[in-house]
């Protein structure tokens, strides 16, 4: 599941600023990433119950999902306008 190459004018249509369209989606990815992995331990968390020296067994290949990358599903729901944000203005900073 490779990331497609895009035109930079869809972009333009969610936002002027190309600088702030990448932030945007590398942000977005980054927070589907954060979640992905706090869903991940939390389920192990609730499969083994494990001492303090215990190690965590490896997950056998069979039970693989391969999942959409987040950068690709940030790309996608920015170019489809399900993104929402906004600037903070300098002298907040």
């Amino acid at each position: 599941m490779a990331v497609k190459p895009i035109s930079i004018r869809e972009m333009e249509k969610q936002s002027d600023d190309i600088f702030e369209t990448v932030v945007v989606m590398s942000k977005r990815a980054r927070q589907i990433n954060q979640n992905r992995f706090m869903e991940q331990a939390i389920k192990d968390a609730e499969e083994f119950e494990l001492g303090v020296l215990d190690e965590i067994p490896a997950e056998p290949k069979e039970n693989y999902e391969e999942e959409t990358k987040s950068v690709t599903q940030a790309m996608e729901e920015f170019l489809d306008g399900d993104l929402k944000w906004q600037t903070v203005p300098e002298e907040e900073i």
